[in-house]
């Protein structure tokens, strides 16, 4: 147990663990210190002086190391003859803490008559006007009038680009140094600095590309001025014109909480928009963060591209005729009938859609390649997971292992990352396996490199007599993160049999903070898989000749063997936001609304079940994916429930065994976290959104409950030997890529780029070819081209092809290059 400390704030009482912070002691008892440099995920600074307050310590006998006491039996006070820093002064006991005093409130003034004297006074154009802290603090702690004369005043750059994705107002900066310090400290990417010295001083980009991290849009969140701007909101906006949704991130497995600020306008035809997306509290899942694909790639939900109406080969439809249409086929199918859907939905229209798959007696295929989900409802990390308290010296367990292994967290999942590295540096033991270098090794206790296709034989030595197996065995709690990097759906499901069986042998599992979490291709794969459906080994095969249902996956666009398959299909039905490829070859397409216009949930990879809601008007005629297969049931005697996704889940938890006791009104459940955020007092925690609309529920596994596990029998297989012309191309996952969910977001095209190939440099020499030249890559049967890169890390013999990025790569494979 902690020890506690009470103290004084301004009369008031406050106990607080040990080594709290006085400026943190005061906020839980409802008092908030002004600052501008400190932020309570940081360590503290010192460096704007904002938060100035009069601290009086008890005075010591010498001769007892006792409390001086005066006539009335307390302890006698001693104040420094100046104000000291509320940000770098820990509480102690009895300590008495004046943030009201005159000397106070003087020194507070003081700051911000210094921080004005070369401030622009453009708060009436500025983005940050309406939720900045300098302007709340100056109107509160400010003096009326400035001793300083304007002419002055410095004059800085106003528009600098740090990266193609943040601008920078230089002559708004305070220099409180929060941007330098998140990327340095928070990240671990010091792609920031400060240049210069005194009033010269200016916040740089050291990285080439500029600002090369994928968490630089939060530095625009803790900007406490207005300096620091995304590109795409920048005079885009008044924040008081804003509405707000509360919403869940559908671009990877993590989850993360998030708030969609919206208004109507008039270059829109006075139709409601995004303006700009925006981090929700949730210190169970991202905390106060989120990563710029996250915040970005929205773009597509408003895209001019998307699908308004049904379509009957290439004709636009009323939906009546549509759905009589694709019923009538499904009627004469029956149990021909194939249900593709991939984890870009949610769950209830996963749940319909299985549903309506079970009374045709068809068959329903999760549309990925990466196995595993079903052993993660056996062994998945327990209720109450939370990556931060992994490492955390609070918790005086015993220690805490993490393992990643076959998984790019970086670019697959960039906030477990974040929070894995956090874990790292709190203490946690990180053991990072993969045949590749990654951004997360820097961070690890133990690295393993080992050879493609040894996956399993790798995860199996941690079974052995080892140090690093004894560290993960002998740890208070472990989780295991698996991927697909390298792998296709039988690696992966290898890889994921063998990270169960380790975790079962060495008894982490059935309890928080230990088990297996999946690094999930899309944002609901995992509850798919809970929902029932199961991966195709043979994909192609199971679609020939058959009626296909496609829900949110381009099979046609991502595989040229798909396409033939579908091509091949007696009938198939298309349920999209765009005309992809794989629409182009439907005989009908159904417009699917966006998760942007709707309510629903999603399963994260940890079995986290959270809601989101709409933030805009739907578009067109589109409709829910959920209603429309409930419109398609009806036409076939088939009761499913369309007309409300809180009567969808209502159903889906009363007969799906995982969900039990859940409702959407469990999933809006909110309690206290620290830090304290809140839009009332932007200085503290920066505009991030408190979360007043739900933190979700954890799913529980089968060992959670007490039930037998089982786990098949882990398979080494051995892996692909291209002959003496060829290389092994493995598929690796690129964080912006031509998914149909990130390509419409114009400001992320140079971050997407083009069809690449990496090759060690020695494989590079012997085939003569150069880097950043096109190449020609030719495997099973296709070819297509390339942009060479090099990379020293991988081995010689290996090819890195990134998914979704025109290569149609789903598995290992020998490839030609030329």
């Amino acid at each position: 147990m902690t020890k506690q400390v009470t103290l004084t704030i301004d009369g008031l009482q406050a106990t607080v663990p040990a080594g709290t912070l006085i400026v943190d002691a005061a906020k839980t008892i409802g008092i908030d210190i002004p600052v501008f440099c400190y932020h309570p995920k940081m360590e503290p600074a010192g460096m704007c002086r904002m938060c100035l307050v009069e601290i009086g310590r008890p005075m010591i006998d010498r001769g007892t190391g006792q409390p001086m006491l005066d006539e009335n039996g307390q302890p006698q006070m001693q104040f420094m003859p100046k104000p000291e820093a509320a940000c770098t002064n820990i509480v102690s006991d009895d300590m008495v803490v004046l943030t009201q005093s005159e000397k106070a409130t003087e020194a507070q003034k003081d700051i911000i008559e210094f921080l004005l004297t070369s401030h622009p006074l453009d708060c009436p154009v500025c983005d940050k006007g309406g939720e900045c802290p300098l302007q709340n603090l100056t109107m509160e702690h400010g003096p009326g009038k400035s001793r300083f004369l304007y002419d002055e005043k410095l004059r800085f750059d106003k528009h600098v680009p740090l990266g193609d994705l943040i601008l920078l107002d230089r002559e708004r900066c305070i220099l409180c140094g929060r941007c330098v310090r998140f990327q340095d400290e928070v990240v671990g990417e010091a792609v920031l600095a400060i240049d210069e010295r005194g009033r010269g001083s200016e916040i740089i980009s050291i990285s080439d590309p500029g600002f090369d991290s994928v968490f630089s849009g939060n530095t625009s969140d803790i900007c406490p001025v207005g300096a620091l701007t995304t590109v795409d909101f920048r005079f885009g906006a008044r924040p008081w014109e804003l509405k707000s949704a509360a919403s869940v991130c559908a671009q990877c497995p993590v989850g993360c909480n998030i708030t969609f600020n919206t208004r109507r306008e008039a270059k829109a035809d006075g139709k409601v928009v995004i303006k700009r997306v925006m981090p929700r509290q949730n210190e169970q899942v991202n905390e106060i963060w989120i990563c710029d694909k996250g915040r970005f790639a929205y773009h597509f939900a408003e895209s001019k591209q998307r699908l308004e109406k049904p379509l009957v080969r290439g004709q636009a439809v009323s939906w009546e005729d549509a759905l009589n249409e694709v019923s009538s086929k499904f009627a004469e199918a029956k149990s021909d009938t194939v249900v593709l859907a991939s984890g870009r939905l949610s769950n209830e229209d996963l749940f319909n859609l299985k549903s309506f798959a079970d009374g045709l007696g068809g068959k329903a295929v999760l549309y990925t390649d990466m196995g595993g989900g079903d052993l993660v409802m056996q062994v998945g990390v327990g209720q109450g997971t939370n990556f931060s308290d992994l490492g955390n010296p609070l918790t005086g367990t015993r220690g805490d292992t993490i393992l990643v292994v076959a998984s790019d967290l970086y670019e697959e999942a960039p906030i477990w990352w974040l929070r894995v590295k956090q874990a790292a540096d709190r203490g946690a033991t990180l053991i990072v396996a993969n045949p590749r270098e990654t951004k997360l090794d820097r961070f690890a206790s133990y690295v393993i490199r080992y050879a493609n296709g040894d996956e399993v034989k790798t995860v199996r030595s941690l079974s052995d007599e080892n140090k690093i197996a004894e560290a993960f065995a002998k740890a208070e709690n472990a989780i295991v993160l698996f991927g697909s990097d390298g792998l296709g759906l039988n690696g992966s499901s290898n890889l994921a049999a063998a990270c169960a069986k380790l975790l079962v042998d060495t008894g982490h599992t059935g309890k928080p903070n230990n088990g297996l979490i999946g690094v999930w291709p899309k944002a609901n794969d995992q509850g798919a898989w809970e929902l029932g459906f199961r991966p195709e080994a043979a994909l192609a095969a199971a679609l020939k000749g058959k009626t296909v249902y496609i829900a949110g996956a381009d099979p046609a666009g991502d595989d040229p063997a798909l396409e033939r398959a579908l091509k091949e299909a007696k009938f198939v039905v298309v349920q999209e936001l765009f005309q992809t490829k794989t629409a182009d070859l439907a005989d009908v397409v159904l417009p699917a609304r966006a998760y942007t216009e709707r309510d629903g949930t999603f399963t994260s990879g940890e079995r986290r079940v959270q809601r989101f809601y709409p933030a805009v008007p739907p578009l067109g005629e589109t409709k829910a994916d959920y209603a429309i297969t409930a419109e398609i049931a009806k036409k076939l005697g088939i009761n499913l429930e369309g007309s409300s996704p809180v009567l969808v889940f209502e159903k889906l938890a009363a007969s799906v065994k995982n969900f039990e006791g859940l409702s959407y009104a469990k999933l809006a459940e909110v309690s206290e976290q620290w830090p304290i955020v809140g839009r009332g007092d932007l200085y503290y925690g920066g505009t991030t959104y408190e979360n007043t609309q739900g933190l979700g529920a954890g799913l529980v596994s089968a060992a959670e409950r007490g039930e037998a596990v089982s786990i098949p029998e882990v398979r080494e297989e051995a892996g692909l030997r291209p002959q003496e012309d060829e290389l092994l191309a493995v598929p690796v996952t690129k964080l912006y890529d031509r998914g149909t969910t990130v390509t419409p977001a114009v400001l992320l095209t140079n971050h997407i780029g083009d069809a690449t190939i990496a090759l060690h440099p020695e494989a590079a020499r012997k085939l003569g070819l150069e880097a950043g030249k096109q190449v020609t890559v030719s495997f099973d049967g296709v070819s297509g081209q390339a942009l060479l890169k090099i990379d020293e890390t991988i081995s010689a013999g290996v090819a890195l092809v990134p998914r979704s990025m025109g290569l149609a790569i789903r598995e290992p494979v020998a490839i030609k290059v030329k």
